[in-house]
């Protein structure tokens, strides 16, 4: 009797065991992002890469969740984020004190700034003072919109993706775009037609954008970022995306 109350205990604790086991569902974060800002998000054979990308799959590692990407129209992202769509967002996205007061921003994790994409044979513009009198592509949320609209003599054009402010500059429809100094210098490496002009303008941060109340995972991201630059896995991925590409 003993041996077999001993049998049926343990049957009993594997059967409990594996329904538990079998009921436990895995934890997804599932991250907005615009896969139109290369080396940050892009689409590489039809999967979504970049340094934003790499980045936030350690960080998931590192909390122990997995990710899945949803790729959105950039001004779409903050409030599919409001309408809890997504946990967080990475999209090589300033946090400036406009969109702070929407959502909770990570530690920064980048540092960039603006620059001028114009055709290779042009000599008219050379600053962003230039940029006066012009039509002028931009990307609608993006800081080059916000810092261009500023300026009322630029007349103003704006597209829903990189690209397709790269192709109105090629067709002549515009005279120049603004965009941030990484994807603009990737721009101009893959159109030689193309050259990008250096600006001071905008400096800005990035960081990771996660809802208004979540701090939680706010504070779990920060720590995972940290220990990313502390243990050099960071500085590889900076390697992989920019420091090898120039």
């Amino acid at each position: 009797m003993k041996t077999k109350l001993s049998v049926g205990v343990i049957l009993l604790s594997l059967v409990l065991i594996f329904t538990i086991s079998c009921g436990k569902k895995e934890e997804i974060l599932y991250v907005g992002t615009n896969a139109e800002f290369q080396p940050f998000e892009y689409l590489e054979d039809g999967k979504i890469v970049g340094f934003d990308i790499d980045l936030i799959t350690e960080i998931a590692k590192m909390i122990d969740m997995k990710i899945e990407i949803k790729n959105l129209a950039f001004d779409g992202l903050i409030p599919a984020l409001q309408a809890k769509k997504v946990d967080l967002i990475i999209a090589g996205m300033s946090a400036t004190e406009d969109r702070k007061q929407f959502v909770n921003f990570t530690e920064p994790y980048y540092t960039s700034k603006q620059a001028i994409i114009v055709s290779k044979d042009n000599t008219t513009i050379v600053t962003f003072d230039d940029l006066v009198g012009k039509k002028v592509g931009v990307v609608l949320g993006f800081t080059g919109d916000i810092a261009v609209t500023d300026i009322k003599e630029i007349d103003v054009q704006r597209y829903n993706g990189s690209s397709e402010a790269i192709l109105a500059l090629k067709a002549n429809k515009i005279d120049a775009v603004v965009l941030d100094s990484e994807p603009a210098y990737n721009y101009s490496l893959q159109n030689p037609e193309l050259k990008m002009l250096d600006t001071n303008l905008a400096e800005e941060t990035y960081a990771i954008a996660l809802g208004i109340d979540d701090t939680e995972l706010l504070e779990k991201i920060n720590e995972a970022l940290k220990t990313l630059k502390e243990n050099g896995t960071y500085d590889t991925l900076h390697a992989k995306y920019f420091e090898d590409k120039k």
